[in-house]
């Protein structure tokens, strides 16, 4: 094995790989979201709500906000016409997100702007390689990470004082 492929250090590449895309692609999310008036975190949920009806407490906990601040998110998505509320077909008593024509027309253009801002960096490489990486990537985001709150550093547990 050589010395730059220990798991550490193949581990450590990802990460770093992982991230920078990551930073790339949420400055072009960003930037795509500001010229519409909306933030990361609105453009998150009009693409979760894309393709999916989320209950209210699945969204919360799948973004990582509380439910206060989500209500208030999709309060101003509703005055805009972008989504709206209704009951759950399973269970009366849940509230889900419903995504309308008009927020379903504006995620689709956003969608293929950032599809064409991002070209530069997908274009890089072949059709082939672009099925492989996003093959790759799926055990990663499938299912997604839960959303658990670390604690403080130095913090071990209860009895820590």
């Amino acid at each position: 094995m050589a010395p730059d492929d220990s798991p550490g250090d193949s581990t450590d590449a990802l990460l770093d790989g992982l991230v920078r895309s990551a930073f790339q692609i949420m400055g072009v999310l960003t930037r795509i979201g500001a010229e519409h008036d909306l933030s990361l975190t609105q453009l998150r949920v009009l693409g979760i709500l894309r393709d999916r009806q989320p209950r209210m407490s699945d969204l919360s906990a799948f973004l990582g906000l509380d439910k206060s601040t989500l209500s208030g998110l999709i309060s101003r998505a509703e005055r805009r016409g972008l989504l709206t509320r209704g009951t759950s077909p399973e269970d009366k008593r849940a509230v889900v997100v419903l995504i309308t024509d008009e927020g379903r027309d504006l995620i689709e253009r956003l969608y293929a702007q950032g599809r064409e801002e991002l070209a530069p960096a997908t274009d890089r490489l072949d059709p082939r390689q672009r099925h492989a990486l996003a093959r790759l990537l799926e055990p990663l985001l499938s299912p997604p990470l839960p959303l658990t709150p670390r604690r403080p550093a130095g913090k071990t547990g209860a009895l820590d004082s």
